[in-house]
């Protein structure tokens, strides 16, 4: 069954395979290089300006919420919404992986009944107001410790006011 020749074939070509397998791997490694650097040879070639120095030693003026609000725009909010209709919909009763958000501002905290929430909700507020709507989309995980809500937050508050206006206007 097994003789010297067939041993001899079946290890050369385990031989030859890891062999090709092998220089694969550093011809990628030559052509794919993300090392730390370019070698002695190799200067910048020129300085992007972004402003960082200029800007850097003013603190930004906080703006109060209800202000943004005010001038939010449902328009932009919308477009700020295409980031939650992966797991929300704005359909009555119509619930995804999340809670449908129609009518949420102003809203009880877990009043969808055939939804199940997490009990880090109801500890964080009764209402779902603008202010804790800003609360939570800023950082869901801040706002409610324990929510299985995986949104990592909006961080501008222009796209939370804007979503908020949204909502406000989608959801009667």
């Amino acid at each position: 069954m097994f003789d010297t020749m067939t041993m001899t074939k079946i290890v050369g070509a385990s031989c030859g395979a890891l062999l090709i397998f092998l220089l694969g791997k550093w011809g990628a490694e030559t052509l794919y290089h993300t090392g730390g650097g370019h070698g002695d040879h190799a200067e910048q070639a020129y300085v992007i300006d972004t402003g960082e120095e200029e800007s850097g030693g003013e603190e930004a003026v906080e703006v109060a919420f209800a202000d943004v609000l005010a001038a939010a725009d449902a328009g932009k909010g919308e477009k700020v919404f295409a980031k939650c209709k992966a797991c929300h919909k704005l359909e009555d009763g119509a619930n995804g992986t999340g809670p449908t958000l129609y009518g949420i501002v102003g809203r009880g905290v877990g009043a969808i009944g055939d939804f199940r929430y997490s009990g880090a909700l109801s500890e964080a507020a009764d209402v779902w107001t603008a202010e804790n709507l800003n609360g939570f989309l800023a950082s869901p995980k801040g706002f409610a410790p324990g929510t299985s809500m995986s949104f990592s937050g909006l961080k501008k508050v222009e796209d939370r006011a804007n979503l908020i206006a949204f909502l406000q206007s989608t959801g009667g």
